[in-house]
């Protein structure tokens, strides 16, 4: 990856790491696929009548819609809601990475580098240290919906990639016309609409504050820049950089809530951020390589109507 794109993908990491503060003080507002709704629904409106269409068929918008927006946070949401803490669910979640690797390998036939396959292993090396010390506390079913947050977001970036938009903040716009529905009936069947009621009726000026964080920076700017770089770069390049997440995510909790990390926390950082190196260094030497292309043939194949 250039440089000018290297930055960039780290500037989406430090924003979403300090998102899971956001969404943990948001939470003691809104009930947890109430906020994840809204969130949407404040993404799309009134930003779709000033955004142009992304170049992407209805069914590949919807795709998206479902597994990047609905299927990830209303997960991650509902997760952290049942007592994932805040911290463990950023580095759960990056567990994205590897499931994005996996489900581009079979539906593009993106396959990765030795070397990369080598980071994203010691990057997962260093996530399972910093898990260890703290899944003991933490409730299975809490630990399981996040991990399936990271599924989703993992088919998300692939559907991303497959669909090739023109403009990712433009896909990322249309795209957020899709959970609001669904995620709001789920909260009117499973939380009630008495919970949300006393949401909106007892709204401060903290959960406002949260809103707008989800909605411009982690959702317009953050996956504005992520779906542009997905459109220009093999999605196993891309999605490691989310390794960052929970080294930040832990950092933002630690000073923000007195989640303080243990020394194995630091250690499992540390080799997070070795395996994110090897990765970088691994697809500059492809970009650079003349054989490599840039885009996999079961991908360029496809015109924008049919992606997906």
């Amino acid at each position: 990856m250039p440089f000018r794109d290297v930055v960039l993908a780290v500037l989406v990491a430090v924003i979403w790491g300090v998102n899971f503060v956001v969404i943990d003080l948001g939470l003691d507002q809104f009930p947890p696929l109430l906020f994840a709704a809204l969130r949407f629904a404040l993404v799309a409106v009134p930003a779709v009548f000033f955004v142009g269409r992304p170049g992407v068929g209805a069914g590949g918008v919807v795709v998206v819609g479902l597994f990047l927006g609905a299927g990830q946070f209303g997960l991650l949401f509902v997760g952290m809601g049942a007592g994932m803490p805040a911290g463990l669910a950023s580095l759960v979640l990056q567990a994205q990475a590897l499931f994005t690797v996996l489900v581009g390998a079979v539906l593009l036939g993106e396959r990765p580098r030795r070397a990369q396959l080598l980071g994203i292993a010691v990057a997962a090396v260093g996530l399972a240290v910093i898990a260890l010390g703290r899944t003991a506390t933490v409730p299975l079913v809490a630990l399981l919906l996040v991990l399936g947050a990271a599924a989703s977001w993992g088919v998300g970036n692939v559907a991303i990639r497959r669909a090739r938009p023109r403009s990712g903040l433009a896909l990322v716009v249309w795209a957020s016309l899709v959970p609001p529905l669904p995620l709001l009936g789920l909260s009117l069947l499973v939380e009630g609409p008495g919970a949300a009621r006393s949401a909106m009726t007892g709204l401060t000026w903290g959960g406002v504050a949260a809103l707008a964080y989800l909605v411009v920076l982690a959702t317009l700017v953050g996956f504005g820049i992520w779906t542009s770089l997905l459109r220009t770069h093999p999605a196993s390049t891309v999605a490691p950089f989310s390794l960052l997440v929970p080294v930040v995510g832990l950092v933002t909790v630690w000073a923000v809530l007195g989640e303080q990390p243990s020394a194995a926390e630091l250690s499992g950082a540390g080799v997070v951020l070795v395996g994110l190196l090897l990765v970088t260094r691994a697809g500059a030497s492809r970009r650079r390589s003349p054989e490599a292309s840039p885009m996999p043939a079961t991908a360029s194949a496809t015109t924008p109507g049919s992606r997906l």
